[in-house]
């Protein structure tokens, strides 16, 4: 069981990149799934995460710091979740991680509710 986040690179501030996350040995389908983000020498801070789609409505949860700038999404029938990231800041440079729990409920952006990490991928935002 792997998961891996991809899509990460340098970008200038004010742009957008979209971060993918994506599984093999199952299925993202029936797993919530959290975006966090651990700058340089720090914890690791929850940015967005989405319900599995098991839960009848599906939830969404933005942290209050990429709220209205970060969208998290699902395509089911690639099993794939995305982070999108627009009007992007330097203070949003990070490695990013997606991490996955098998739950029925709404999501969570707390780190120590997930159970499968994914290796990260670097985001820069500099001019």
């Amino acid at each position: 069981v792997q998961l891996q986040a991809s899509g990460g690179g340098l970008v200038q501030p004010g742009g957008s990149l979209r971060l993918s996350c994506a599984a093999s040995g199952f299925t993202l389908d029936d797993y919530a799934i959290g975006w966090f983000r651990e700058f340089a020498g720090k914890e690791r801070e929850g940015v967005a995460c989405i319900s599995s789609v098991a839960v009848s409505v599906e939830s969404t949860f933005s942290a209050n710091s990429v709220k209205g700038r970060f969208t998290v999404s699902r395509d089911t029938a690639k099993s794939t979740l995305y982070l999108q990231m627009n009007s992007l800041k330097p203070e949003d440079t990070a490695v990013y991680y997606c991490a996955a729990v098998k739950e029925k409920a709404p999501c969570s952006i707390m780190a120590p509710h997930y159970y499968y990490w994914g290796q990260g991928t670097q985001v820069t935002v500099s001019s």
